[in-house]
């Protein structure tokens, strides 16, 4: 396909919604934490739910209504607000790391995304603590406070002790979950370092900034893996399945579909690596 024959339809006004949106909710969580939220259980998963994921997500979606009142809206807490079937979906997640924000952690974000038939074109990622936003458009790269990010050109080379990297798995995984725990262990071995934040965005950013050589995924969240996906892959950053194959995971389907391994170019085949020395293939 030609890109000049054909050019992408232009996001912009979404993403400056997004952005101005993320950053107002950010401004109300900023200004309630680390002492101004209750939270209550959410499921039977170990997930918590505050009065500041509710009221944060009560401002965006208004940002979003207010603006493209016809567009289908997925929020973390509210579930669906329905549209028009015009393909466009919103994935509002007000509060990533509510766990974190209820122990006094400062380690949290805003996302938001706009799909077009399960397709990300619009992320945003913003980070209230340190006031700064990092946002993608599909074709049109990815940009942070600095400017254009760039994690191929990463400053720091791989690690003889092997890679830095993050790791997540969705709340429907259960402790005991033999694949989980395989894939887990291995990349405790074979990296330097994996953190898991507890606030999967912030990790996607951190990945496309160059700051981590990769990111691991069974099983996770939905609302949340749209911005972060769009946002890594275009700051160069490749994204597979955990076979290797090219990532199709969209936010709707079984979780399944949802792994995913993606790292900076040089780190992908190591990565890749280390999910076959798991045996997750051989296990039931």
């Amino acid at each position: 396909m030609n890109p000049s024959q054909n050019p992408l339809p232009d996001f912009t006004p979404e993403c400056l919604t997004a952005v101005t949106a993320a950053e107002e909710a950010g401004a109300l969580l900023r200004s309630r934490f680390p002492d101004g939220c209750a939270a209550r259980p959410k499921g039977e998963g170990g997930d918590v739910v505050t009065d500041l994921d509710v009221q944060a997500e009560r401002l965006v979606v208004h940002r979003i209504r207010e603006r493209f009142p016809h567009d289908r809206i997925l929020a973390e807490e509210s579930g669906e607000l329905s549209g028009d079937d015009n393909g466009r979906t919103w994935l509002v997640d007000p509060l990533d790391g509510s766990n974190n924000v209820v122990i006094g952690l400062p380690v949290y974000v805003v996302g938001i995304a706009l799909c077009v038939d399960e397709a990300p074109v619009v992320g945003v990622v913003h980070d209230p603590v340190n006031a700064r936003t990092w946002s993608a458009l599909r074709g049109g790269g990815a940009h942070g406070p600095l400017g254009r990010l760039d994690a191929t050109g990463a400053p720091h080379p791989l690690s003889p002790a092997g890679p830095l990297l993050a790791w997540t798995q969705g709340h429907a995984v259960p402790r005991d979950d033999p694949r989980a725990r395989a894939l887990r262990h291995t990349l405790e071995v074979r990296s330097r370092r994996l953190l898991q934040l507890w606030a999967p965005l912030l990790s996607w950013a951190m990945l496309a900034r160059g700051d981590i050589d990769g990111f691991v995924g069974y099983r996770p969240e939905a609302i949340d893996l749209p911005a972060g996906a769009l946002l890594a892959c275009e700051a160069g950053v490749a994204v597979r399945h955990l076979d290797g194959g090219e990532f199709d995971g969209g936010f709707s389907g079984p979780d399944t579909r949802r792994s995913f391994v993606a790292g900076r170019p040089e780190a992908l085949p190591y990565l890749l690596d280390s999910v076959a020395a798991s045996g997750l293939t051989r296990l039931s």
